[in-house]
């Protein structure tokens, strides 16, 4: 049989990493001239937003020092003025632009009074996940979606690093018996991300000019519990998608309006 040149075979790999979707959909740095930027809010509609906790019956002295009780999921927080938190707001399929900047808070986690600090995290796709426990207490971390670990925190303080490769949305809860315990992590491929504040505002920085579909994206709106074990189910997330115009050196401005329906 004759054996197929080098040549060829290198071809025949070129060729086939060419219809692969991770290089199709590659982000490009590039220098960005005349940028522009956006901003604007994500405000809940409807009737009042819909108030979920769950009992604290584990490690009350280092989970519950104020003695509260219960724990807010943190599933949607409504402020005074209508704004919704926690919501990532992005621009959908951007090929080129500026180089990752994401907040660095965003890129840690830290378990504090059994609360997940922050709720909602930002990672760079190929970059890491950084963890620790403030609590005297056992802590695991458990994930599902786009990575998959177990993770033990018996020790406060210890630093420990996940590798996130695949962008997408990775779940965290405690597998300690912390059952409210629950944050989300999204592993994004492209800097053009933001966090809505307890005012609901947002902004993304040194945008290029040009016109893109801009999406608010929020966690589950519901929860519900599975007997025996109570282990908490979500309800899935829900997405609202604009169309924006990004101007040379101007800013543009998207209010969304979200509710359960």
């Amino acid at each position: 049989m004759r054996r197929v040149g080098l040549g060829f075979a290198k071809w025949l790999t070129i060729l086939a990493l060419a219809g692969t979707p991770a290089l199709a959909q590659s982000y490009q740095v590039v220098s960005v001239a005349n940028a522009g930027s956006i901003s604007g809010t994500v405000k809940w509609a409807g009737p009042a937003a819909p108030k979920l906790e769950v009992a604290i019956n584990k490690d009350a002295e280092i989970c519950d020092p104020e003695m509260h009780k219960t724990r807010s999921l943190e599933r949607l927080i409504v402020g005074p003025d209508g704004g919704v938190a926690n919501t990532i707001v992005y621009l959908k399929n951007i090929s080129s632009g500026k180089a990752m900047d994401l907040p660095e808070p965003r890129r840690k986690l830290d378990q504090k009074h059994c609360r997940y600090e922050p709720h909602i995290l930002l990672v760079p796709q190929a970059e890491t996940l950084s963890m620790k426990s403030s609590d005297r207490v056992l802590h695991t971390v458990h994930s599902d979606g786009a990575a998959s670990f177990n993770l033990a925190f018996p020790f406060t303080d210890h630093v420990t690093t996940q590798n996130v490769s695949t962008a997408g949305l990775i779940n965290l809860k405690c597998n300690g018996g912390h059952s409210w315990m629950n944050a989300e992590v999204m592993v994004v491929s492209h800097p053009y991300y933001a966090v809505t504040g307890e005012d609901g505002k947002f902004e993304l920085t040194d945008v290029p000019p040009g016109d893109y579909q801009i999406v608010a994206w929020h966690g589950a709106l519901d929860v519900f519990s599975q007997k025996p074990t109570q282990r908490l189910i979500f309800s899935d997330p829900k997405t609202w998608v604009q169309s924006v115009t990004v101007k040379s050196g101007a800013a543009a401005n998207v209010k969304f309006v979200i509710s359960q329906k």
